[in-house]
């Protein structure tokens, strides 16, 4: 359906649905909190890590692409479960999928965070 609002009222809007849907994943999804807290502790650490404002935006941006693809990863499961509890192959596919997705954005920022460390304790 597409919404009736338009303009400024539908980004208030959006931002509203936006704020419900982090709030849901934070209630019913264990792994985006732990995400969400290590995403808070490591912030302060690309202050240390990076030299300049532009090394520590490439910093924080890798963490929140972990809890956009963690976002995604969780919306996925939500349509699959919703459908049925019993197993399919294409349901477990799916979710294999998503999850296979939240590695590799584990995978890209440990390879720049580990670049980073690597060239701060050698540099």
């Amino acid at each position: 359906m597409k919404s009736p609002h338009s303009g400024f009222k539908r980004i208030m809007y959006a931002a509203g649905y936006s704020w419900k849907g982090f709030k849901s994943t934070w209630k019913h999804e264990a792994a985006f909190r732990q995400e969400a807290i290590l995403v808070a502790l490591l912030i302060p650490c690309s202050f240390w890590l990076g030299d300049t404002a532009y090394e520590r935006a490439i910093l924080i941006a890798v963490l929140f692409i972990v809890l956009l693809v963690e976002l995604l990863n969780s919306a996925v499961e939500s349509v699959v479960d919703r459908i049925g509890d019993e197993y399919h192959k294409l349901s477990g596919r799916a979710k294999d999928q998503g999850s296979a997705a939240v590695f590799l954005s584990f995978f890209i920022a440990i390879l720049v965070w580990g670049g980073f460390l690597i060239s701060k304790i050698m540099g």
